[in-house]
């Protein structure tokens, strides 16, 4: 990984310290060779007035959006309450599904490295590289149902990428993440949850601040079993010839509703956590969320999204097992109008983790402070729930784009979706 930009302009000159380091398979696959890439990154560190995503990004700025809006920086369907106490000990006065979770959830503590190395970490760091790709699928004529094979649309080589990632306490996080020189960042300061895109301006996700879904991909183990102690086991399944047992955690109506607007719905939020039974360890996370979008008259469109991430290579850091690698597959599925408009987008993202610390000094509440256009925009806002009515500065025509723009916005969760009607009324 890559962490300094030399000096193009003077020889002598000091060199810039990335952001976000960058990984260097994105200078050696590179054909025009390692200047170029290097005066592709120092455009990318020009203040954003000062350029434009269609000359840094061409075409492909479509495909750019939909992989750092979907897979960049999901959240988690619910809070995640801090326990010391992790599980109630006396687990036999539940039901039998929530007790076995119970148990499951104290087998992989142990595993992870018990109460005491968990309950020992107040901050985190995280430095890693991503691979991200995506290809569209369309059902065809006919109706999904139907055996005619789907068509491949459009299929790309996959985009590189880094990230880095802070945490204080389950509340207070902050990621920065590059793909190909595209920049998305997104915090929590406790008080709200944010993101931020070259695309959009800073928005607030609505409802109680959520964590981070890529902290529970192996990396935040003392969260992850707060979030399953809550949790039921459903059963048992085989992840890459390992058995598993299956936790599953619902998220409650009265959070779908906070989270929910006048026009988007969300009906169902659900997570599955995959725990091996041989190590104790979590094999695999699964999360799936049903969106209903209010369309014109009485018709609803309906996007699915499930998102599958397999994790590997755990590796014991200051006596904590943390996770080095995975992979996630996302599939978006739009249907709910007629069977010839019904399609199903997937992506994949491979990960693999650089650096990991814990217990950061001088890692202050400044580190976790929401942008600034945030707050201008909080200032005339109930709930610092954000919603504008501003076109996006990026237009993407059905006409030159492969991938519609909806699906940009409208699986980028529920706090863009003032702007899916906008977007709606550009294609017409």
């Amino acid at each position: 990984m890559r962490k300094l930009c030399p000096n193009l302009d003077r020889e002598d000159g000091l060199d810039t310290v990335l952001e976000v380091p960058i990984p260097e398979e994105m200078f050696a696959s590179n054909k025009h060779g390692s200047y170029r890439s290097w005066q592709n990154m120092k455009a990318w560190m020009r203040p954003q007035n000062e350029r434009s995503m269609t000359a840094l990004f061409g075409g492909k700025n479509t495909e750019i959006q939909l992989l750092l809006g979907v897979v960049g920086a999901p959240l988690i369907p619910l809070p995640i309450l801090c326990d010391h106490q992790f599980i109630n000990r006396n687990i036999k006065d539940h039901p039998i599904e929530a007790s076995m979770a119970k148990y499951i959830v104290q087998q992989y503590i142990a595993a992870v490295g018990g109460e005491r190395a968990l309950n020992s970490v107040d901050s985190m760091y995280a430095m890693g590289k991503v691979k991200m790709a995506a290809s569209e699928f369309c059902a065809g004529e006919g109706s999904l149902n139907s055996n005619k094979m789907m068509k491949v649309k459009n299929q790309r080589h996959g985009e590189m990428g880094g990230f880095v990632l802070w945490k204080k306490r389950p509340d207070l996080w902050c990621l920065e993440l590059v793909v190909s020189g595209c920049k998305i960042s997104a915090g929590s300061d406790g008080k709200v949850a944010w993101r931020q895109t070259p695309w959009h301006h800073s928005h607030a996700s609505r409802g109680p601040p959520r964590p981070l879904r890529r902290f529970l991909q192996g990396l935040d183990p003392k969260s992850t079993a707060n979030l399953f102690s809550n949790s039921v086991c459903t059963g048992e399944k085989a992840i890459n010839n390992e058995d598993c047992f299956v936790l599953k955690l619902e998220a409650d109506p009265s959070s779908l509703r906070a989270r929910s607007t006048s026009n988007v719905e969300i009906i169902r939020h659900t997570v599955w956590g995959y725990f091996s039974q041989r190590t104790g360890l979590l094999a695999q996370l699964e999360d799936s969320h049903l969106l209903r979008i209010k369309a014109q008259g009485n018709d609803s469109i309906f996007w699915e999204t499930t998102m599958e991430s397999s994790i590997q290579d755990y590796r014991t850091i200051d006596g904590i097992n943390i996770a080095y690698k995975g992979r996630t597959s996302v599939s978006l599925f739009r249907f709910g109008e007629t069977s010839e408009s019904h399609s199903r987008t997937r992506m994949e993202e491979i990960w693999a983790i650089e650096e990991v610390d814990f217990n950061i000094k001088g890692l202050s509440m400044d580190c976790f402070l929401p942008p600034g256009d945030l707050k201008k925009d909080e200032e005339g806002c109930d709930n610092g729930a954000i919603s504008s009515n501003e076109k996006l500065p990026f237009k993407i025509r059905s006409a030159s784009s492969r991938i519609s723009a909806s699906k940009v916005v409208a699986i980028d969760d529920v706090d863009d979706s003032d702007e899916i009607y906008d977007q709606d009324d550009d294609r017409e």
